[in-house]
């Protein structure tokens, strides 16, 4: 490869990184708490609401349900409306933490609905409200499955970032697809898919040393 190739290979990859980590941040801070919603207002929950888990559950599950190929375009009103424009990095950073944080609440409730219901019951025998047993029983004891789950989000949005580049997003999919494809460079893709398995095996490696230090039933 040419060193302006490998020039557009790094900046293609802070572009993915970039992409990657805020629509993995807003997930996080969005997603979490929806899950938690979701757990807490189920039957029996701590404050339970069925009619607000039902209308949330329908929400999140149609969000969960469009192709990302799909909402990518039909949330370009809104990223203009956000960004300014619905074409580079920062615009795509829109529709990946609409399309993540969902998906990731989903996850997060999963994690949560693991956590013992014994604990949670002897933590109101304690007098602990709401908030109490949230932040002292629920997100401590769920913690590992959050972080395993959180890491798959992350994963999962590394591919979704590559998808966006279809549309003019920047990173290592529109490297891939401008050069690799269009241009018929083979060297680029593969070079391309080479750096995706290393980001993604990173990713994921990082994950599992964070879950394994923070079960405490290891």
């Amino acid at each position: 490869m040419s060193p302006v190739m490998i020039e557009l290979l790094f900046r293609s990859l802070w572009e993915t990184v970039l992409m990657t980590a805020a629509s993995g941040f807003v997930s996080l801070v969005a997603g979490l708490p929806l899950g938690l919603v979701l757990v807490a207002t189920d039957r029996g929950g701590i404050a339970e609401q069925r009619w607000l888990n039902r209308v949330l559950a329908a929400v999140i599950n149609g969000f969960r349900s469009v192709p990302f190929i799909i909402l990518l375009v039909a949330l370009i009103p809104v990223t203009r409306l956000i960004v300014g424009t619905s074409i580079g990095t920062w615009a795509a950073i829109v529709p990946l933490s609409i399309a993540a944080t969902p998906y990731y609440a989903r996850i997060a409730e999963v994690s949560l609905r693991e956590v013992d219901h014994e604990l949670i019951e002897a933590a109101r025998a304690m007098g602990g409200n709401r908030w109490t047993i949230v932040r002292e029983v629920l997100v401590p004891e769920a913690l590992p499955g959050i972080v395993a789950g959180f890491t798959v989000t992350l994963v999962t949005l590394v591919g979704a970032s590559a998808m966006a580049g279809a549309i003019g997003a920047g990173g290592l999919g529109d490297l891939a697809i401008r050069y690799g494809y269009q241009r018929f460079e083979t060297t680029v893709m593969v070079a391309v898919v080479i750096v995706l398995i290393i980001l993604v095996s990173g990713i994921q490696w990082i994950g599992d040393r964070l879950v394994a230090r923070l079960d405490h039933r290891a």
